[in-house]
């Protein structure tokens, strides 16, 4: 993939570690610069840095990670499928399944409540939501999360409102799961933020669209 420099960046891991040492170096570089992120910032984070807080010399670290890069999308990955999860499981157990406004708003705030759990216990969850916004090595694995979302949700949708107009539900859906994205980034790095405050303001507006959404499938 081309860098910020037009050169060739690898965001794969090399090595999947499946004996008990290696798996725990693998995951303690992943922990400590999930956590080096939030102290520090996506510029300034090295592998020099993570080898040092982890006590790792650069070919231990290097046995599995070719660069930064590599570590951060392994981060995202692991984030964008936990809160995949997440919400494929809300969808199966009735969350889009809405008789009216505040129903769907409480129901919208069970689901974000989840993200937002599970974004926080991840090290460094947080800063990598903000990695995945502002770099643009990064961004497909958000686009790829949510676009996946998006079609789970429709393929749902579609059973019980066939006249459901697809392409501007797909596009209507993806502007609301940013929008999500964007909350749970805003509440877990602004400390002095109303945190509940705006997780019912952002949960309201999606029930809004969604509910006229059904009320008007052929036109989004």
């Amino acid at each position: 993939m081309s860098g910020k420099y037009g050169t060739l960046v690898d965001l794969d891991p090399k090595l999947e570690p499946s004996q008990m040492r290696a798996r725990n170096t693998y995951e303690t570089i992943l922990a400590v610069t999930g956590d080096l992120l939030g102290k520090v910032g996506f510029e300034r984070l090295s592998t020099n840095m993570v080898c040092q807080t982890a006590g790792l010399t650069p070919p231990a670290l290097y046995r599995y990670f070719p660069n930064k890069y590599a570590i951060l999308s392994e981060l995202a990955r692991r984030l964008m499928d936990s809160q995949d999860e997440a919400v494929y499981r809300w969808i199966q157990e009735g969350g889009i399944e809405a008789c009216s406004v505040d129903d769907a708003a409480s129901k919208n705030l069970a689901i974000l409540r989840e993200i937002n759990r599970i974004t926080r216990d991840m090290p460094g969850g947080a800063w990598v939501l903000r990695a995945m916004r502002a770099v643009p090595l990064l961004q497909e694995i958000r686009i790829q999360s949510r676009d996946r979302v998006a079609a789970h949700l429709v393929q749902t949708l579609e059973q019980s409102h066939p006249a459901l107009n697809t392409d501007e539900f797909v596009g209507g859906v993806g502007i609301i799961l940013d929008m999500m994205m964007s909350v749970t980034e805003m509440v877990l790095t602004e400390p002095d933020i109303d945190e509940a405050a705006v997780e019912r303001r952002a949960c309201r507006m999606a029930a809004l669209y969604y509910l006229d959404l059904i009320s008007n499938p052929s036109s989004a």
